[in-house]
């Protein structure tokens, strides 16, 4: 992003993305949104320069105000995904860029995926004809998540269990090891993407697309 820039982050939750990016682009204006205010006030806190807003995100009031904006694990909770992608394209700036991640594969579909509140998985297709649809220009789309792919695949075949007795947390406690090898895996494959690769298959979308004149 360029100095000038002006990024958004919708549904930015406690701000850990937004952290990040306030940290590796000092120079760029932030605002963020988000609709639930325990997770904007820790968000506000965390960065504390940002601009933020409590909003749902069917009903974003800017136009035209962002050069980037972006949604990162935020249209899979969305039932009216398309109409977020159209809000999104009216607040962007003429050619403004979008970049957003969804959970990927229908057929990955999980008890998981139900404990934390998701519509729906996406196919690379799908997600690319609703932006179309939307007006939008797809720059860069690959998956993520990928060297990882056959454990993801092996953890959600498992047996499903109560919902009361399902633990969202187990797959987070991780040994030390553990953990030092899925962020490496994580680390070679953002290398790959920089460098230019597509990976055809993984658990998460990575799209960049940009707004049509």
């Amino acid at each position: 992003m360029t100095p000038a820039a002006h990024f958004c982050e919708v549904g930015c939750g406690t701000g850990y993305v937004l952290a990040g990016l306030a940290n590796a682009f000092p120079a760029t204006k932030f605002s963020a949104t988000e609709i639930y205010a325990d997770a904007l006030a820790f968000a506000s806190r965390r960065v504390p320069h940002a601009s933020f807003y409590q909003m749902d995100a069917r009903h974003i009031p800017f136009d035209g105000e962002f050069n980037v904006m972006g949604a990162f694990d935020v249209l899979e909770h969305i039932e009216e995904d398309e109409r977020v992608l159209a809000e999104m394209h009216r607040a962007l700036a003429p050619e403004g860029q979008l970049i957003i991640t969804v959970p990927q594969h229908p057929f990955m579909w999980s008890q998981q995926d139900e404990q934390v509140c998701h519509v729906r998985r996406y196919r690379a297709a799908e997600m690319r004809q609703k932006l179309q649809n939307a007006g939008y220009t797809v720059r860069l789309m690959t998956s993520f998540v990928s060297l990882l792919f056959p454990l993801m695949y092996l953890t959600r075949r498992r047996p499903r269990v109560d919902d009361a007795d399902y633990d969202m947390t187990a797959d987070l406690r991780l040994g030390r090891l553990t953990n030092g090898i899925l962020e490496g895996a994580m680390s070679l494959e953002s290398a790959f993407i920089r460098r230019g690769l597509r990976i055809p298959f993984g658990g998460s979308l990575l799209i960049v697309a940009q707004k049509n004149r």
